[in-house]
């Protein structure tokens, strides 16, 4: 990483050469190749010499989301905080839809007449089934709670099955008797216009995951032999070419395979040595070209708090990876931008291991009659639509953040890409490409208990030219 003075010395030459940046550039100037580059110039260096240095970071990566919170004690208003900060947000967003932009407040509906038409914004309180097998929801917002009822015979009750608690609606009905009979629930949604991104450049990107590095079960060939693929070592003509294209890498959360994360767990590992497993992984990727750019997220088996989001790697662990030049540590999550030109503004990519996963599996009736946890796709779209990774309380452990929330959806990705469940899946929604990354580890005895059956050794490539995606196996 750049040092302060050599941040310093870089405004100063270009200020002499009449380029204006804004805070941002400073902010996300981690690429030491291009520092150095900018500092070896000679003084009367041209502004288009600069310019062209400029570019080549622009297209490398620009880290737009990355939690780095210090850890304090959290109070109760901490709580209230961030749920009003969330509601916030969402509500921005749903008012900004056809049908809740008149939405008011609970406590202006509780004053209307009988039978009046209402349409509110409201996070789910408590959800219940009355006699008649009709949906109950309690909503509130900052002035105060109300009932809302939606009948069975309403188109929208498919919607309502599937609201869970916290998550922020609107609610379109008639007010009456206290209640507010639903017509119409609005979820905050992306845009059905949102718009499919194609980049200029015949480019690859691949995405992955779950590496279990330290584990018996770590499949050590596969790995070796996806290594080898992008060195141009392996594969068919045309595999060796995409390999020749392949600019990023992605790697989506339990980089290493951790120590005590489950019961005897212990007598599962090849390596028992925290900082052996991580030293490992450098020395895997360090064999990479260094043209490609690694971005690695963490996962619940990284030496990190379990409480989410997660920072990036420590250094204290992983410092061997912070020594390599091609290397990006983000939190868990964040959001990457890719592939940026001077005429393109690049692709957005939300990395998110998945911990909130088998939640929604297991409780979203649409998503287990469909497959559960193998039907990732299904629940990465479930999340998109209520803009949120974890939307009920008790589906991950987390930290309030009373200024923002971490884990809300506010800015629209191009990629939505996450791990855990160690399976491979490529898909789309509302021009979104959704990816779940396979894992690198064989079936252990605890996963086997759990349920949880995978697909290891595969990546999903990506031409971001086409936005085509292909699964490879190693």
């Amino acid at each position: 990483m750049p040092t302060n003075e050599e941040k310093k010395k870089i405004v100063e030459i270009l200020i002499k050469s009449g380029i204006l940046v804004g805070p941002e550039f400073m902010t996300n100037l981690d690429n030491d190749d291009v520092v150095k580059k900018i500092l070896s110039l000679p003084e009367n260096s041209q502004e288009e010499e600069i310019k062209k240095i400029l570019l080549e970071n622009k297209r490398g990566v620009k880290i737009v989301k990355s939690y780095k919170e210090e850890a304090n004690k959290r109070t109760v208003s901490d709580f209230i905080s961030y749920f009003n900060t969330r509601y916030n947000k969402l509500k921005e967003i749903l008012h900004k839809k056809q049908g809740t932009q008149d939405a008011i407040s609970i406590k202006r509906v509780v004053a209307k007449s009988e039978n009046e038409k209402v349409s509110i914004i409201g996070m789910i309180y408590d959800k219940g089934v009355t006699k008649n097998n009709n949906i109950i929801l309690t909503l509130e917002d900052q002035t105060g709670r109300i009932k809302a009822v939606v009948t069975k015979t309403k188109d929208t009750f498919k919607v309502a099955e599937e609201c869970v608690c916290d998550e922020v609606i609107g609610v379109n009905g008639t007010f009456n008797k206290g209640i507010i009979f639903v017509d119409e629930i609005i979820l905050p949604d992306i845009p059905a216009t949102n718009e499919l991104k194609k980049g200029p450049e015949d480019i690859y990107a691949i995405f992955t995951g779950d590496p279990h590095i330290g584990s018996k079960h770590f499949l050590h060939e596969n790995f070796n032999n996806f290594i080898a693929w992008l060195n141009g070592e392996i594969g068919t003509e045309e595999q060796k070419n995409i390999a020749k294209k392949v600019r990023y890498v992605f790697v989506v959360g339990d980089l290493v395979d951790g120590i005590g994360i489950y019961p005897s767990q212990y007598d599962d590992l090849e390596l028992k040595d925290i900082k052996k497993q991580y030293e490992k992984l450098s020395e895997y990727l360090e064999k990479i070209p260094k043209h490609i750019e690694i971005i690695l997220c963490p996962g619940n088996h990284d030496a990190l708090r379990l409480i989410e989001p997660q920072p990036p790697l420590y250094k204290d662990y992983a410092e061997g990876l912070c020594n390599l030049p091609n290397v990006y540590l983000v939190s868990n999550p964040s959001i990457i931008n890719i592939g940026a030109t001077e005429n393109f503004q690049g692709f957005n990519v939300l990395l998110y291991h998945g911990a909130s996963f088998h939640f929604y599996a297991e409780r979203v009736a649409s998503i287990m009659q469909q497959g559960g946890p193998k039907r990732a796709d299904l629940i990465m779209k479930f999340l998109l639509q209520r803009r949120h990774l974890a939307p009920e309380h008790t589906s991950v452990n987390y930290a309030p953040n009373p200024e923002e929330d971490p884990l809300l959806i506010d800015i629209i990705p191009d990629f939505f890409v996450t791990g855990h469940i160690h399976r491979s899946t490529a898909s789309t929604y509302r021009n979104i490409t959704t990816i779940n990354c396979s894992c690198w580890i064989g079936m252990t005895d605890f996963q086997e208990k759990v349920g949880l059956i995978p697909e290891p050794a595969r990546v999903v490539a990506v031409n971001l030219q086409t936005r085509e995606t292909k699964i490879m196996r190693f």
